[in-house]
């Protein structure tokens, strides 16, 4: 699915097309993705797109009268494309504006959404929700604090959004490996100089991955259509059997929290008796 490199991606594609135009209609094809599409966003209908921000996986498309939440969710794709293209058969919404483009949305699994906000209200979906990671708020001492006393895998610490945001599974594996550190190290043990390394490996790891326009795996392409790149930079994601890059002992695979987990044994050591 598409993760927080990618939503980025997608923001900064959409942005010089639409920000400043105003939306002419909102064209709905179906009246559910993964929750009813609610007609308040009609109202976005005669108004000036102000800006397009981004929290966590989520865009928002700002106008006056409230702003427009989108999320990719598993399978989603936004195009800026002229308003004679015709739609094809998972193409869900179109926001067409008044200079003749139309920002197209398609979710072949339909797992995404596009939901509605009030001006100056929050949403549900975005409340609870830790600091952006490339931001200076997210830093070694929060996560210090943050992962004491916690016994979780490290992996699946750093994927939770209350803690942080948008760190998704093929960043944090190759963030961990980057740092030289076992998924299954509980958060606790992990040393201050260890998140020092782990939190700026983070930010290194997201911030390449917008650089290269995302990781295209399965679904994903920016919004001009093209692929993203960052897939030709993973160390240890989706290579169980190959050789690691640092010391070329075989990457291995096990599953933590239901997601598949990639490291290096040699690299990545976990002395249980230490923790």
């Amino acid at each position: 699915m598409p993760e927080l490199p990618e939503v980025e991606v997608s923001r900064m594609g959409i942005s010089p097309h639409l920000v400043g135009q105003t939306v002419r209609t909102l064209t709905f094809r179906t009246p559910k993705l993964r929750w009813d599409i609610p007609q308040e966003l009609k109202r976005m209908e005669g108004q000036v797109i102000t800006a397009i921000t981004r929290r966590a996986k989520y865009l928002l498309l700002e106008t006056t009268a409230g702003t427009a939440i989108v999320h990719l969710g598993m399978s989603g794709s936004l195009r800026v494309l002229d308003g004679d293209f015709a739609p094809g058969k998972h193409d869900h919404v179109d926001l067409a504006l008044t200079n003749g483009k139309v920002l197209r949305y398609n979710d072949p699994r339909r797992f995404g959404a596009w939901l509605w906000c009030e001006p100056g209200e929050s949403h549900s979906v975005l409340d609870h929700m830790g600091p952006e990671p490339l931001t200076d708020e997210f830093n070694p001492q929060y996560m210090l604090d943050k992962a004491r006393n916690k016994r979780v895998a490290i992996k699946t610490f750093i994927m939770d959004n209350k803690i942080v945001v948008g760190v998704g599974n093929i960043y944090a594996n190759e963030s961990l490996f980057s740092s030289r550190i076992h998924p299954l190290r509980p958060a606790h043990s992990i040393s201050e100089a260890e998140w020092t390394s782990l939190v700026a490996d983070i930010k290194t790891v997201l911030a390449t991955a917008i650089k290269q326009g995302g990781t295209t795996l399965k679904d994903f392409a920016q919004a001009d259509g093209k692929p993203g790149y960052f897939a030709q930079e993973l160390q240890v994601y989706g290579k169980k059997g190959g050789q690691c890059p640092r010391c070329e002992t075989l990457i291995e695979e096990l599953k933590i929290g239901q997601r598949n987990s990639f490291f290096c044994p040699s690299c990545q050591l976990f002395e249980q008796e230490k923790h």
